[in-house]
């Protein structure tokens, strides 16, 4: 069995599901109610940075994920005493006992996930020491952690890459640096905070990721005892302090789930009420949501998102770091523009190989052609480099049940959609992969009023 496979079937078991596919029975909307919590994006690193605060930290509305009980895990290899209460969704997080994890230990519990170089920075602070062995993550394009490394070496970290995977040490301690990112990267970015708050001196960080989840982290270091400032174009700027406490904190929520969940009501024609969303994070995406003839209600409580009835219309859309169109939401939209009257197209300017999911989709009877050119839009990195990342969509289209195999995260929501989109019955199978980022869906598909069979229930 290949590895995606494997985290598929232990996500899967994980969060309750008795077999990796799903069977699903296509063609009635979703309807109903269902609640988000906090973003896959922001837990993860939070719980990382309570390794730097001197007392324990609290997270609430803390999603039952897989992503989650990966970096519990290696929390609790480190020493850190981790009380997860999943049904309240708060985490507890004692920092007090952090001391160095084998490596056999760290390798076992990161599985794919690439989570473990964020706690080099932290872990060189605490112990002087880090270690990480090689690292995995969703299969979506070019995702190197050379410049991770460079960022710790620029702080003062000697790197030894073994074998195994790489060792770092700060025999002299974390020095504060001037570091500019050629592409702003939010891993990067997160790098950087997590450790120049306790490196000395100053740090300057130029052409920084901005998206809200960055904010938030911010938001949480500002609460330890940081001193972190965020200018207008894009500096980021953090004096180093001595020590840190921990935090309490409530998680911002997940935007990316909410849009996932909106692109159901909308390529299925039914409705939703996506509670705990909110306007402000999700700005960019709800003026395309109108465009292509989707409605929706601001409530205080959350969004209701919903199929007006008539046509839905053909739209342009182009990927982008924030402000722009989330990389995370084309996916599920793109299974909605299978529905538009007319020509679409959908410019993925993040990851180069963020289409592979539409393989499925063409054998549902979509009709989407890949093309390397930057189609509809402003030329970016990947448009000389032959990367199929620009898709054309024609519709309206029939969708028909499949077999279909999961491919990475979010592509595999937009599977999910389909198969409820589609006519007659799909079989989805690797499901467990989409734990990894959205909490219970198995349990809100039910709410929603969704047909479909898990295999070995």
């Amino acid at each position: 069995m290949n590895t995606v496979a494997n985290d598929a079937r232990a996500a899967g078991a994980r969060v309750g599901l008795s077999g990796d596919t799903i069977t699903i029975n296509g063609g009635s909307p979703l309807t109903g109610r269902i609640e988000v919590k906090g973003a896959k994006n922001l837990v993860t690193k939070a719980m990382v940075a309570a390794l730097l605060g001197e007392s324990p930290s609290e997270l609430r509305d803390v999603p039952d994920i897989s992503d989650v009980r990966v970096v519990k895990g290696l929390l609790e290899v480190h020493g850190v005493k981790v009380e997860h209460n999943v049904s309240e969704g708060i985490l507890l997080l004692d920092p007090a006992g952090v001391e160095s994890a084998h490596m056999t230990d760290i390798d076992a519990h990161a599985g794919s996930s690439r989570i473990p170089i964020l706690f080099c920075g932290p872990l060189l602070h605490r112990l002087g020491e880090a270690f990480i062995p090689d690292l995995g993550g969703c299969r979506i394009g070019d995702r190197p952690i050379d410049y991770h490394l460079e960022v710790l070496g620029s702080f003062g970290a000697v790197i030894e890459k073994l074998p195994t995977g790489i060792r770092m040490t700060a025999p002299d301690g974390l020095t504060g640096t001037k570091i500019s990112l050629p592409y702003p990267s939010v891993g990067a970015t997160e790098q950087v905070l997590l450790t120049a708050v306790r490196a000395k001196g100053k740090t300057e960080l130029s052409g920084a990721a901005i998206e809200p989840e960055i904010m938030d982290l911010i938001n949480i270091m500002q609460k330890m005892g940081a001193i972190i400032s965020v200018d207008t174009d894009r500096v980021i700027r953090i004096e180093g302090v001595d020590k840190l406490q921990g935090y309490t904190h409530r998680a911002l929520f997940d935007r990316n789930e909410a849009a996932s969940w909106a692109s159901a009501a909308l390529a299925t024609g039914g409705d939703v009420f996506v509670g705990g969303a909110q306007q402000a994070e999700m700005l960019t995406f709800l003026n395309i949501f109108r465009k292509v003839g989707g409605a929706f209600e601001i409530h205080d409580d959350g969004i209701r998102f919903y199929h007006p009835g008539g046509e839905l219309k053909p739209v342009v859309v182009e990927t982008d770091v924030h402000p722009g169109f989330m990389t995370d939401w084309q996916q599920p939209l793109v299974v909605a523009l299978t529905k538009a009257n007319g020509v679409s197209i959908v410019h993925e300017t993040v990851y180069e190989q963020r289409f592979g999911f539409v393989d499925a989709l063409v054998k549902m009877g979509a009709n989407i052609q890949l093309h390397s050119e930057c189609l509809g839009g402003h030329p970016c990195r990947f448009g000389q480099r032959n990367f199929l990342h620009s898709a054309v969509i024609s519709g309206p289209t029939e969708l028909h049940g499949a077999d279909i195999e999961v491919p990475d995260l979010r592509g595999g929501f937009s599977h999910l959609i389909a198969a409820l989109t589609a006519q007659g019955t799909s079989r989805v199978s690797n499901v467990g992969i989409i734990s990894r980022g959205y909490g219970d869906f198995i349990t809100k598909l039910r709410q929603l009023g969704a047909d479909f069979v898990i295999e070995g229930e």
